[in-house]
C-alpha cells in the first residue's frame, strides 16, 4: 500500500513568507513555531541562518515548498562584524575558545584583508555545520568526538566593503553565493594576519529578491495570526525576477498532461524566450501552472516543465 496523504489544514496557506530571524533561535525553531502555532504543517525555508545570525529567512509554506531549489540558490547579502585575536571551535564568539593571540596589525591591514574576500574562489566549510557527510551532519560528528572530514566548496563573492574598523574589532558587508558561510571567511581572514578572527554578529540583509524592508518579525508573525495572510506572498509572485506567462485553457490542459510548448523567438511575445531562460507558467485563470526552462527539443526550442505548481500542497 501506498502512503496515506497527510489531510490538509484548513488554516493551510500557500506562498511565501519574508521573515525577520531574531538572533537566538535555529532556522527550524522559527519554522516549528509557525508550524505548531499558526497550523501551516507543510512548511520549508530557503538558506539556513546560524543561531547567532538574525535577518531575511525564506519561509515556504504549502505549495510554495516546491520552489525551494529556485529560492534557495540566490544571492545574499550580510552585514556582519568580527573580532580578531582569538579562533573557537564553531568559528563565532559562541564556540569554545581554541586559541588567543597579540593583535599586531593595523586598520589598514584588517581592510586590505575584508576587502580579499572578493578573490575568494573556495572555502572550507565549518566543522560546526549542517553540511553532511554520508548522511550525517557535520556538527554531529563535531559535537561526538568523531574525525570531521575536510570539505573544500567553491564560492562567489561578488561585493565585499569594509563598514568600520575600531581595532580589534571590524564590521563588513559582504554579498556573496548561495551556501557561502561567513564565519569561514572571518576564519580565513584571521589565519591571513596570523591572530585568529571570529565573526561576532551576522544579518542577512538580502536574499535575493527580497529584503528586510519586506521582512516580518517573528513576534509579529506569531502574535497576529490572522493578518498571516496579508504577510504572505502569492506563488504567482515569488519569483519576480523571472518571466511570466497566461496559457489558453488548451495550452495549460498540454502543460498538465507534461506537454514541452514551444518557445517564441519573438522578444515581447507570448512564449518568448532564448535558451537557458527560466519562466512561471500561469493556467487561463492566473493560477501558477509550473516552472520551466527553455531546452533543445529534437532540435527545436522548447519550455521545458522544471517543477508543476497546480494542484495543493
Amino acid at each position: 500500500m501506498g502512503r496515506r496523504r497527510k489531510k490538509r489544514s484548513a488554516e493551510q496557506l500557500d506562498g511565501l513568507l519574508v521573515l525577520n530571524k531574531p538572533s537566538g533561535p535555529t532556522s527550524a525553531d522559527c519554522l516549528n513555531d509557525i508550524k505548531h502555532q499558526l497550523k501551516q504543517f507543510k512548511i520549508g525555508h530557503a538558506g539556513t541562518l546560524d543561531p547567532m545570525a538574525s535577518g531575511v529567512l525564506l519561509v515556504m509554506l504549502g505549495n510554495a515548498t516546491k520552489l525551494a531549489p529556485y529560492l534557495s540558490g540566490a544571492t545574499k547579502t550580510y552585514a556582519g562584524t568580527l573580532k580578531l585575536g582569538m579562533t573557537t571551535d564553531t568559528l563565532d564568539i559562541q564556540g569554545e575558545v581554541v586559541s588567543e593571540a597579540e593583535v599586531t596589525a593595523t586598520a589598514e591591514d584588517v581592510e586590505r584583508e575584508i576587502l580579499f574576500w572578493k578573490e575568494l574562489t573556495e572555502q572550507e566549510v565549518p566543522a560546526y555545520s549542517a553540511a553532511k557527510h554520508e548522511g550525517k551532519p557535520l556538527y554531529a560528528l563535531a559535537r561526538a568526538g568523531e574525525e570531521v572530514p575536510v570539505k573544500i566548496k567553491p564560492i562567489v563573492i561578488s561585493h565585499v566593503e569594509v563598514l568600520d574598523v575600531n581595532m580589534p574589532e571590524a564590521s563588513f558587508r559582504v554579498s556573496c553565493s548561495a551556501g557561502t558561510y561567513i564565519r569561514s571567511l572571518v576564519h580565513s581572514l584571521g589565519i591571513r594576519m596570523g591572530c585568529g578572527a571570529v565573526l561576532t554578529s551576522l544579518n542577512r540583509e538580502q536574499s535575493e529578491p527580497f529584503g528586510l524592508d519586506g521582512a516580518h518579525d517573528l513576534a509579529d508573525v506569531l502574535e497576529h495570526p490572522a493578518t498571516l495572510p496579508d504577510k504572505v506572498i502569492p506563488i504567482r509572485d515569488t519569483l519576480p525576477h523571472w518571466p511570466r506567462f497566461q496559457l489558453t485553457e488548451p495550452l495549460s490542459g498540454l502543460v498538465k498532461n507534461g506537454a514541452w510548448l514551444p518557445v517564441n523567438d519573438e522578444p515581447g511575445e507570448p512564449l518568448a524566450g532564448r535558451l537557458g531562460d527560466q519562466a512561471m507558467l500561469l493556467d487561463q485563470d492566473g493560477e501558477p501552472m509550473a516552472l520551466v526552462e527553455a531546452k533543445l527539443q529534437d532540435g527545436k526550442p522548447k519550455w521545458a516543465i522544471l517543477r508543476g505548481l497546480w494542484g495543493q500542497g
